[in-house]
């Protein structure tokens, strides 16, 4: 699988337009016109909740609707598009459903590519070498230490992202979310379920 990364930078490298981002960040900071921690917490927020939404409703659509989710498994890029989620670093989208046999977990072993337009910014640790290299020598160790310990049965596919091509996993619809419509769904869509190294959320039990 070719990696031709014309868009990207090695962890060590900044782009112009990053570095550009990072002195003025700096000179704002010395000024006291910002607080870092508030650039943290806004970072934070669109990596893990507003940027994945859009991903989770993909996967809620293809929960749902069982001709969209095989329209999403034949073309994820045009499916994808059809919700109004495209743009750069998300054209070419393939997406990769997890059953009780196989789970699986995306990965780019050369710098970072990424799905933005459905998961929105990438988590630190998707870009750390560490991660680049043990997801793909020892995948299943790797889960374990996000606190997810597959069945000794259930096969890891590791899936390699390209400039040319990104990944959406589509997890497993969780037991019990039955009559929950396609917003309830979506709650359920972690960003970590959605790059593979976690499982959807169980709904919240109605008290009787």
């Amino acid at each position: 699988m070719s990696h031709d990364h014309d868009d990207h930078h090695h962890d060590n490298h900044l782009d112009p337009m990053a570095a550009r981002v990072r002195a003025l960040e700096t000179i704002l900071t010395q000024k006291g016109l910002i607080d870092p921690a508030a650039i943290d917490a806004i970072v934070e927020t669109y990596e893990t909740k507003v940027g994945p939404r859009n991903g989770a409703k993909v996967v809620a659509k293809a929960w749902s609707d069982t001709g969209y989710a095989e329209w999403l498994r034949r073309d994820a890029t045009t499916a994808i598009a059809s919700l109004g989620f495209t743009g750069r670093q998300g054209e070419h989208m393939q997406a990769v459903f997890n059953t009780p046999e196989t789970h699986n977990l995306v990965v780019c072993t050369l710098c970072s590519c990424y799905p933005w337009s459905v998961l929105g910014l990438p988590p630190v640790w998707y870009k750390a070498p560490p991660y680049r290299s043990r997801a793909v020598i020892d995948p299943r160790g790797v889960l374990e230490e996000f606190g997810l310990t597959l069945p000794a049965a259930t096969k890891v596919r590791v899936w390699d992202s390209t400039a040319e091509l990104r990944y959406l996993v589509v997890p497993m619809r969780p037991e019990g979310s039955q009559g929950l419509d396609e917003e309830a769904l979506a709650d359920l869509v972690t960003r970590d379920s959605m790059i593979g190294t976690g499982l959807a959320s169980m709904p919240a039990k109605v008290p009787t």
